[in-house]
């Protein structure tokens, strides 16, 4: 019986060109994509920079949370 370990994934992975805020600190690296932003204009969530916003090609990521700003 052959096993599944050689299928290729049939589901294509949809990349875009997705909104980010962008940590501004220079020692961190945080990021986090728009629609899981906890704020109009978030913070870094590791450091408390501030962020900017960017932009950044990212696979396709829906946010289903009743709790999205969007």
């Amino acid at each position: 019986m052959a096993m599944g370990f050689g299928r290729k994934n049939t589901e294509e992975i949809k990349l875009e060109e997705i909104k980010i805020w962008e940590c501004t600190s220079e020692t961190c690296n945080c990021w986090i994509r728009d629609n899981f932003k906890s704020s109009q204009k978030p913070t870094c969530p590791i450091c408390s920079s501030e962020m900017k916003e960017t932009t950044k090609e990212l696979q396709v990521v829906n946010n289903n949370s009743i709790y999205s700003n969007n």
